[in-house]
């Protein structure tokens, strides 16, 4: 059992390396689209992923695109401050893929308007709060994802 973690155009290596710390740990598949905002041989990354990250099971595509094409027919839940749906509603599924967008400004309103029925958020219960940090958005995703699948 295993999900798949997509990182598109990450912008922060503590971030970056916390999640492929978190994506070794609950035993998800770690997806890097490029553009990044760093090196992945940045000390940070390695820093915040520990000396864990040569164990991690990663895939890097060179664009959005490339992306989208090889996993076209797949289970794919997107995320986004921006959407109506909560993830509580999210039907989870083994091998299912979550999509985070960039820390800076989410997903692009194109992948948003294109995927809108699935499409979700968590949700967020103070008006001085736009987001939570990605490492945090993914880690809640995961494990309740993980806990969906072990009911």
């Amino acid at each position: 059992m295993a999900y798949n973690i997509v990182l598109i155009e990450p912008e922060i290596p503590n971030n970056t390396g916390n999640i492929g710390r978190l994506s070794l740990a609950s035993g998800s598949n770690l997806h890097l689209v490029k553009p990044f905002g760093f090196e992945l041989s940045d000390k940070r990354v390695k820093r915040a992923g520990l000396d864990y990250w040569k164990h991690l099971s990663i895939t890097i595509y060179e664009s959005k695109e490339e992306f989208f094409e090889i996993h076209k027919d797949k289970k794919i839940a997107f995320f986004s401050s921006h959407s109506e749906n909560s993830y509580w509603s999210i039907d989870y599924e083994d091998d299912m893929f979550f999509v985070f967008g960039k820390e800076s400004k989410g997903l692009s309103e194109n992948i948003i308007a294109n995927n809108l029925h699935r499409t979700y958020k968590i949700p967020i219960y103070n008006e001085h709060i736009r987001s939570l940090n990605l490492a945090n958005a993914v880690s809640i995703i995961v494990y309740d994802g993980l806990k969906a699948l072990h009911k």
